[in-house]
Order: C-alpha cells, then structure tokens, then sequence
C-alpha cells in the first residue's frame, strides 16, 4: 500500500498590491516552499479583483489565510509575519528557530 503524504490547499487574500500584501504573499510562499516543499497548492486572490470569491468564502478580515485540505480546515486571520502562527495553524511544525524567520 503506497502512502501519500498530504497535500495543502491554501487560499491567501489580499487586499491589492499593498506593502502588507506584498509581504503576506512573499512569507507564504517561503514558507510553503520551506515547509511543504511540492506538497501545496496556493492561491493568491486579491479581494478588489475577485470580489465574487471573497464572498463565498465570507472574508470578514485580511490578510486571511484558509486552509481547506487537508482537514480540518482553519483560517487564519491576522499577521503573516507570525512564522511561528502561520505554520503551527496550517498544522506543519509548532515553532521553528529564530533563524528561520522570513523577513
């Protein structure tokens, strides 16, 4: 029996290209590449160009970060330079050294 390990589907939204943006997209992405490696599916979605999708999520704070797979599902709303947050909510590693940060 072959065992697969999981592969996390993520939805980031983002509010245009804002500085706070920028950098909630670039530490995801480090982070994902870090930690999960090939193991991720993200999707960056600005509200202001997909406000259609922001609603069916119900977006009520950004940045917002949903993890749908594997479950649970979580969403994380608050700051993405909270490495230690970000992954402990997606469920990956519960604290990581200082060093590892992404700035």
């Amino acid at each position: 029996m072959e065992y697969h390990l999981p592969v996390y589907d993520l939805k980031l939204y983002i509010t245009g290209a804002s500085p706070n943006s920028t950098r909630a997209v670039i530490n995801t992405r480090a982070l994902c590449e870090k930690y999960l490696k090939n193991r991720y599916q993200l999707q960056v979605i600005d509200i202001y160009q997909q406000p259609i999708v922001a609603q069916h999520d119900q977006i009520i704070a950004l940045p917002l970060l949903i993890k749908a797979f594997p479950l649970p599902a979580k969403k994380l709303i608050g700051s993405m330079d909270d490495t230690n947050k970000v992954l402990e909510s997606l469920g990956v590693i519960e604290t990581v050294n200082p060093d590892d940060l992404v700035c």
